[in-house]
């Protein structure tokens, strides 16, 4: 975003594990404490509901735009303004190439993040999705009353607020969408085809990371 003002909100549950960095003219780096959650599983489906409430509380009043990002990534190439939106998602690096019928959506008809296998335009990665500022409270209220929907019928969606980030774009289409030049996971491989990486998921131990079911 060079020339414009951003204003970086990192959100932990350890907020004295960030180091103090001095950035750039126009840059200023906010750390916000979040609450811990024991499950991997509920930290990721939370983060929508943390959203939703920060946007409530201050960040109507300080962006235009939001750029929701997985903190495990690391800038490796110019991104600018030309990923703005009203609202945008970015394709999975994992099923760029795949078929409808390939994408890991919550088949559970009962659930609601639920896509039957002949629907679907893209399979979007959750690691990173952004627009104005009110359009991504819509979309994180939107997913969080469905997990909370889910929830109350004891249903876990397949991939978390991954499936219901899925599921709102299905029937509230983004205005733009990114390839995965925007979030790159090198488990997939590297295929020449994607030509550029802008993000990259940091790699890690996901039996580790992910070590309680």
């Amino acid at each position: 975003m060079t020339g414009h003002q951003v204003t970086y909100y990192v959100m932990t549950d350890q907020p004295a594990a960030v180091p103090n960095i001095t950035l750039a003219e126009k840059r200023n780096l906010v750390v916000l404490e979040v609450p811990t959650y024991k499950r991997w599983q509920d930290i990721t489906m939370r983060r929508m509901q943390i959203i939703r409430d920060y946007i409530h509380d201050r960040f109507v009043n300080e962006v235009d735009y939001l750029v929701c990002l997985d903190v495990d990534m690391e800038f490796k190439d110019q991104v600018g303004v030309e990923i703005l939106s009203d609202v945008y998602g970015v394709i999975h690096p994992g099923f760029f190439t795949s078929s409808r019928k390939e994408f890991t959506n919550e088949r559970r008809p009962q659930s609601a993040g639920y896509i039957p296998e002949d629907e679907g335009d893209f399979y979007y990665t959750g690691s990173h999705f952004g627009g104005t500022v009110e359009e991504i409270y819509k979309l994180t209220n939107h997913c969080h009353h469905a997990m909370l929907a889910d929830k109350d019928i004891n249903i876990e969606a397949l991939w978390h607020d991954e499936s219901y980030l899925n599921r709102y774009f299905l029937y509230y289409k983004p205005t733009k969408v990114l390839s995965p030049e925007y979030s790159w996971n090198y488990y997939y491989g590297d295929p020449a085809v994607v030509e550029k990486k802008r993000f990259i998921v940091f790699p890690k131990d996901y039996a580790k990371v992910r070590d309680n079911p």
